[in-house]
C-alpha cells in the first residue's frame, strides 16, 4: 500500500519536473514536497468529479500558495479532467490551458486565480462560509442537498502575510467546521529558510484562533496524513489546521530542502538524478498505465454525483419551491420578476425628491431590492453604522445563525474583500461589503482579482471624498477613484443622488462581474430629472443639464461635484453663456456605448470643455482633450467641516464659473 502510494506521488513529482523543465520556468520544490499530502486527499477524501468540474456539492480544493500550479495540473490531469498530457507539456506558454499560476475559468477544476499570498486562504474561507450559510437556508432534516468540505493548501509565505491573520481569526469566531487547511510547513521561500524571518508557534497561533490543530505531521507519511484528516473531518464546530512538516524538492537528490528548488528548473542533470532516485524509469511525460489507472476519479465521480442526483430529485418532489428557489440562485440567475420588479423600485425612488446622502440612499436601495433577492449577503469591515450596508430584513450571520444574511467582518478590509469572492466563486450568493473608500487600498489585490476572475462581487465604499470633512486627510480620498477605473473589468460607479443611486444598484446587481460604488457622506441634493434619464444613467453618462442651442462648452461632473457644476451652468447660462452639464456616474459603462451615443452626449466639436471630480485630476484629460481644463484635487485634504475643505481646495461653482469663461 506504501508502495503504491509513493508511487502515485511520483507520478506528480515527475510531471512537475518535467513541465517545469521544458518551460525553463516555474516552481517545482512545492509540487514535489505536497506530492503525498495531495495524493492521500485526492485520491481517499476529495469529492469531485472530473467529467462535471461544476457539480453543485463537490468538495471545494483551493491551492492558496498557487506558485506551486504543477502540483494542480498534475492532479486534474492524472484524476481524468479535461487537460491533456499536451495541455501540460504546454505549461507556461501563451494560450494554454496551465498558466504559472492557477486561473479561474481557463482550467477546468480549478475553483478560484491564486498566486498572491495568503488570498487563496481568504477564498476558502468564504467557499466554507458560503457552503455552511446555504446549508443552513435550504437543507431540510430529512434532505441535505448541500454538504461538502474546503480544503485549502497553503504555504509558509501564505501565513506570512497579513490577509491569514484577518481571515483565520473570523473563520475560528464562525466556526467553520468544514474548512480544513493543511500547512505546508518546509520552512523554505525564495530568499532561503525562513527561520531567520518567521518563527511563530503556527499552531498555537490557530489554537488561538479557535481552529483544530493536528501538529507534527509527517507530511510524507500517508498513515499520519490519513489519520491527520480523518480527525479534521470529525471535527464540527471549528476548521482545521494540519501542520504537514514537508521537504520541498522531496525526491531531487542535490536540490531537496533548497531554496534554490522553489522558483527555479531543477536542471536536466538533477532532474535526471530524481528519476533515478524515485526508481522511476520512463522518459518525460511518461505515465505508466497502471498510475493513470490508479489515479482516475471518473468512475467513483460519476457515482458520487449520481448519488446526489438522487438526493436532488428526492428533494425537489419533496420540496419543489424551495428546489426551484435553490437552482436559481446556484446558477447566478436574478429572479424571474427582476426586470420589472426592479423598473417599479427605480420609479419610486424617481418620484421622491429629497436631499440625501449617497450612502443613505445605498441603503434604501438595499431596504428595496433585499426582500426580492435572498441571495444578498451583506457586510462591513466594521463601519456598518456608517456605511449603512444593514437594510431592514438583514440578519445577522454568525456562528449560532448560519442562516442570516449579514456578516460583522471586523477590521478585515482585505479579507472581507477575499472572502466576497470565494463566496461569489462558491455560488448561490451575491456578496457586498463596506468600507471607507479610502481604506480600498487595503482590499486592492483583492479587488484586483475580483476584476480577473470577473465575479460578482460590490464593494460599498462610503466617504468618497473631502466632503467627509473633520476627519481629515488621513481618510479624505483623493487618487482612489481614478486607481480603481484604472483596473480592467472593475465597474465603477459615483452616483450624484438617488435616482443614480439606485440605478448605480442595479446595474451592479445585473453586472456580471464586480463593482464598486462609490458614495458621499454628506447629503447632496436631487437633481431635476426627465422620465428619460434612468435609462441614460444606466450608459454611465448623460446630459443632465442642456442648453437652447449648440453648446459652447461642456461641463462634466461626478458625484457631489454635479450639484456645483448644475450651479455653475446656471450662472453661465444668466450670462449668455451656452454651457451643457454631463453627469458621468459611471466612465466604464459609458466607454462601452456606441460612438454615436458618445458623440451624442460628448460632440467632437466642442472643445472647450471641463471636468469637475473632487479627487486626482490626471484621468479627466482622455475627456478634456489638452484645450479643456479639469477642476480638481491633486494634494492631500485637510481636517475642517466639509464645506470649508471643497472652498479652501477650490471646489466651488465660482470657480468652476471662472474656468469656463476663461475657455470661452
Amino acid at each position: 500500500m506504501l508502495l503504491n502510494q509513493k508511487k502515485l506521488a511520483d507520478a506528480i513529482r515527475v510531471l512537475s519536473m518535467d513541465a517545469v523543465q521544458k518551460a525553463n520556468s516555474g516552481h517545482p520544490g512545492m509540487p514535489m514536497g505536497m506530492a503525498d499530502i495531495a495524493t492521500v486527499l485526492w485520491r481517499d477524501f476529495l469529492k469531485h468529479n472530473p467529467q462535471n468540474p461544476m457539480w453543485l456539492d463537490r468538495d471545494r480544493f483551493i491551492l492558496s500558495n498557487g506558485h506551486g500550479s504543477m502540483l494542480h495540473y498534475a492532479l486534474l490531469h492524472l484524476t481524468g479532467y479535461k487537460l491533456s498530457l499536451e495541455d501540460i507539456q504546454q505549461f507556461r506558454q501563451l494560450h494554454s490551458k496551465t498558466p504559472g499560476h492557477p486561473e479561474y475559468g481557463l482550467t477546468p477544476g480549478i475553483e478560484t486565480t491564486t498566486g498572491p499570498l495568503g488570498q487563496g486562504l481568504a477564498n476558502a474561507v468564504g467557499m466554507a462560509l458560503a457552503e455552511r450559510c446555504l446549508a443552513a437556508q435550504f437543507n431540510r432534516s430529512d434532505h441535505e442537498i448541500v454538504d461538502h468540505f474546503t480544503y485549502v493548501f497553503m504555504g509558509d509565505g501564505c501565513l506570512m502575510e497579513g490577509i491569514s491573520h484577518e481571515v483565520a481569526s473570523l473563520a475560528g469566531c464562525l466556526g467553520l467546521g468544514k474548512l480544513i487547511a493543511f500547512w505546508d510547513n518546509n520552512q523554505i521561500s525564495i530568499d532561503g529558510d525562513v527561520t531567520g524571518w518567521f518563527r511563530d508557534d503556527t499552531a498555537q497561533r490557530f489554537a488561538a484562533y479557535r481552529w483544530h490543530v493536528v501538529s507534527d505531521i509527517d507530511g510524507h507519511n500517508p498513515d499520519q496524513i490519513t489519520a491527520a484528516i480523518t480527525e479534521a473531518r470529525s471535527i464540527h464546530d471549528r476548521p482545521s489546521l494540519l501542520c504537514c512538516k514537508t521537504h520541498i524538492a522531496f525526491g531531487s537528490p542535490t536540490l531537496v530542502g533548497c531554496h534554490e528548488a522553489h522558483g527555479a528548473p531543477l536542471g536536466i542533470e538533477e532532474v535526471a538524478a530524481t528519476r533515478r532516485a524515485l526508481h522511476w524509469n520512463y522518459p518525460p511525460f511518461e505515465i505508466p498505465h497502471d498510475i493513470y489507472r490508479a489515479w482516475d476519479a471518473c468512475e467513483q465521480g460519476a457515482r458520487l454525483e449520481k448519488n446526489w442526483e438522487q438526493k436532488w430529485q428526492d428533494y425537489r418532489l419533496r420540496y419543489p419551491e424551495l428546489a426551484k428557489e435553490f437552482w436559481r440562485r446556484i446558477h447566478a440567475k436574478l429572479p424571474n420578476n427582476w426586470a420589472e420588479a426592479s423598473e417599479k423600485i427605480t420609479q419610486h425612488i424617481f418620484k421622491k425628491s429629497e436631499t440625501i446622502a449617497t450612502r443613505k440612499a445605498s441603503q434604501n436601495s438595499l431596504n428595496a431590492f433585499g426582500p426580492i433577492l435572498p441571495e444578498l449577503l451583506g457586510g462591513s469591515a466594521d463601519l456598518t453604522e456608517s456605511n449603512l450596508t444593514f437594510w431592514k430584513g438583514a440578519t445577522i450571520l454568525n456562528q449560532t445563525n448560519p442562516a442570516g444574511n449579514y456578516l460583522h467582518y471586523g477590521v478585515r478590509e482585505f479579507g472581507m474583500s477575499a472572502m466576497m469572492n470565494g463566496i461569489a466563486l462558491h455560488g448561490g450568493f451575491i456578496p457586498y461589503g463596506g468600507t471607507f473608500l479610502v481604506f480600498s487600498d487595503y482590499a486592492r489585490n483583492a479587488i484586483r482579482l475580483s476584476a480577473l476572475m470577473q465575479q460578482r462581487v460590490i464593494f460599498v465604499y462610503t466617504h468618497d471624498s473631502i466632503g467627509l470633512g473633520e476627519d481629515g486627510p488621513t481618510h479624505q480620498p483623493v487618487e482612489h477613484i481614478n486607481s480603481l477605473r484604472m483596473i480592467p473589468g472593475l465597474s465603477v460607479w459615483r452616483p450624484c443622488d438617488a435616482v443614480e443611486t439606485i440605478v448605480a444598484w442595479q446595474q451592479a446587481l445585473e453586472q456580471q462581474g464586480p463593482s464598486c460604488l462609490l458614495l458621499s457622506r454628506q447629503a447632496l441634493p436631487p437633481q431635476e430629472h426627465l422620465p428619460s434619464h434612468v435609462a441614460s444613467i444606466r450608459r454611465g453618462a448623460y446630459i443632465i443639464f442642456d442648453c437652447k442651442s449648440s453648446p459652447e462648452a461642456i461641463i462634466m461632473a461626478t458625484g457631489s461635484e454635479v450639484s456645483l457644476a448644475i450651479d455653475a451652468a446656471r450662472s453661465l447660462t444668466q450670462q449668455g453663456k451656452q454651457v451643457r452639464v454631463i453627469s458621468m456616474p459611471s466612465t466604464d459603462r459609458f466607454a462601452l456605448q456606441s460612438a454615436a451615443y458618445q458623440d451624442a452626449i460628448l460632440p467632437t466639436t466642442v472643445t472647450k470643455r471641463v471636468a469637475v471630480e473632487a479627487g486626482s485630476t490626471d484621468f479627466w484629460y482622455r475627456y478634456v482633450g489638452c484645450r479643456g481644463k479639469v477642476i480638481g484635487i491633486d494634494q492631500f485634504g485637510k481636517s475642517a467641516p466639509g464645506q470649508a475643505v471643497f472652498s479652501t481646495l477650490k471646489l466651488t461653482s465660482q470657480v468652476i464659473i471662472d474656468t469656463v469663461n476663461e475657455l470661452l
